[in-house]
């Protein structure tokens, strides 16, 4: 009995020593890590505190987010689209709508080399430099100013550092007006959309951000691929350091009270140590979440290239669109669609008050009960009968199309990290298909842009669902099972997602709060160091 409890003894002895030998070294490894990544922590943690206040705190409001959608007059059509392009000796175009600005109602065409012209549809003579001027018009009714000058115009057909890809929309009419407050207003004039707007403090926001957050100087000096190489080895090691934290100020927390109790530790090193196990938890999360989303960020963003865009010919749409067999009393606009080689006019009216679209989610921070909803209906080009339900079947074959039809790019953000080609829809099963007409923070978030948007859920693999933006013939977002788990992975673990239940100011405070704790630990701990 009495050996055991010697061995027993020895045992504890001989751990006892290994504990302090791996703490020493721990304690080495935590201390050599916290001053590798030192920098890049003050930048992470100073750029993501400002991310709350810029864009929720401190958000820049603006006259009017969008242009509502109006009942045209049908008297005001006096030309129909084939008039027009026959006075205009045009045999082919990509698609037309209505747009109505400065009073007047144009069609506005897109022709075969995809450029926007705009003709009077009363005169039928076309408007020299309208895309321009309907881009000026559309940037002063957001932001209802008349009277500020415009600095300068421009196209932006690419994602800037100034126009991040979160905007979606591509190509754009970037607006510089003459203000104390230096705004830019992007837009799409081929919807009528505001894409975001910035003024100087947000130009300024979001130049510290890309620059700081985003480490785009690692882009001007390498490329793509070396920065986010980069980020992910800083925010490994980030990880390493709040683990390493983790385990000696929690695991052997022990030890370090029998050495504070002989020696105690005053001022800085006692508020390092008090605050530094909560402080490794935010980190690890932060760190984690950070580099899991950073892999999705390997291949461009091409989602704006998914569109389907024929060809057609005047004498493919015989039925003028002035003469549709519809209800002009509600009548908003127009398009032409083929479908089975079939052609339509796709056309939106004002939703009648009994009619139901697809319930939106009542939990839904951005639904608006309030705004006007539009009913599309399909008529046929040629026979002037309306086509039932035709609005799925169209999403279902862009669906098809922008899976099998032609050699795609990688078709969305959320898709990025994946060079596999996407599963064939030929004979899989659709589990779900509804109508979006409002953002849904859990499925279809307002980042997404796009509004209304038809999902289609299908039984592949990997679960995937797109959302088409039927109106534009797009693809407005692909979710696969693995997107959705780095989704909530990131608003989550990075967003703080899970505090939504306190509202919106508080869980940003709770962000700012946590990266605020973080920059002062870290902060305290290098003053240490130099002091030591």
């Amino acid at each position: 009995m009495s050996k055991e409890i010697n061995k027993a003894k020895k045992s504890r002895k001989k751990d006892s020593k290994l504990v302090k030998k791996i703490k020493q070294h721990m304690y080495k490894w935590h201390r050599a890590i916290g001053l590798v990544t030192i920098i890049p922590v003050i930048f992470w943690t100073l750029s993501g505190l400002m991310h709350p206040f810029m864009a929720h705190f401190f958000k820049p409001e603006i006259a009017h987010e969008k242009l509502e959608a109006q009942v045209i007059d049908k008297s005001q059509l006096h030309f129909s689209i084939q008039e027009v392009l026959q006075k205009n000796e045009l045999t082919q175009f990509k698609n037309f709508r209505i747009v109505s600005f400065n009073n007047k109602t144009y069609y506005q065409l897109k022709t075969i080399i995809g450029e926007l012209w705009y003709f009077d549809a009363s005169t039928a003579e076309k408007l020299e430099n309208g895309d321009q001027k309907y881009a000026v018009w559309l940037s002063r009714y957001f932001l209802d100013d008349q009277k500020s000058a415009v600095k300068k115009s421009e196209v932006v057909t690419e994602f800037t550092s100034q126009y991040k890809y979160v905007n979606r929309y591509l190509p754009v009419y970037k607006l510089s007006f003459n203000r104390t407050d230096a705004m830019q207003v992007y837009v799409e004039t081929s919807s009528g959309k505001l894409a975001t707007y910035n003024p100087m403090s947000r130009q300024a926001f979001i130049w510290f951000f890309d620059t700081f957050h985003n480490w785009s100087f690692i882009d001007a000096i390498s490329n793509n691929s070396v920065r986010i190489i980069t980020m992910i080895f800083l925010l490994s090691i980030i990880g390493f350091s709040a683990l390493s934290g983790i385990l000696i100020y929690g695991l052997l927390w022990k030890q370090f009270k029998k050495t504070d109790s002989l020696q105690p530790k005053k001022g800085l090193r006692k508020y390092h140590r008090q605050i530094g196990i909560w402080v490794s938890l935010f980190t690890l999360t932060f760190a984690f979440s950070g580099a899991y989303h950073a892999t999705t960020k390997w291949s461009p963003y091409t989602l704006s290239q998914m569109v389907y865009e024929p060809t057609f010919e005047t004498k493919e749409i015989p039925v003028a669109n002035n003469k549709l067999d519809l209800d002009w009393s509600r009548f908003q606009n127009a398009s032409i669609i083929t479908l089975n080689d079939t052609t339509y006019y796709r056309c939106e009216l004002l939703e009648k008050k009994k009619f139901k679209t697809s319930k939106s989610d009542s939990n839904s921070k951005w639904n608006k009960k309030d705004d006007p909803k539009s009913e599309v209906i399909y008529i046929n080009a040629a026979t002037n009968k309306a086509a039932p339900n035709l609005d799925f079947h169209y999403a279902e074959f862009l669906a098809y199309y922008f899976t099998d039809g032609a050699p795609k790019l990688a078709c969305c953000e959320m898709d990025e990290g994946s060079d596999e080609p996407h599963t064939s829809l030929e004979n899989v099963k659709l589990l779900d298909s509804k109508l979006l007409t409002d953002f849904n923070s859990r499925e279809y978030g307002f980042v997404n842009k796009r509004l209304p948007v038809i999902k289609l859920a299908y039984d592949t693999p990997e679960k995937t669902t797109y959302f088409i933006e039927t109106a534009t013939s797009r693809l407005a977002g692909v979710v696969k099972s693995s997107d959705m788990i780095e989704g909530y992975s990131f608003a989550i673990l990075h967003k703080f997602l899970f505090m939504d239940w306190a509202g919106k100011n508080i869980r940003d405070l709770t962000m700012v709060v946590a990266a605020l704790t973080i920059l002062i630990v870290s902060v305290l701990g290098f003053i240490l160091f130099l002091k030591k």
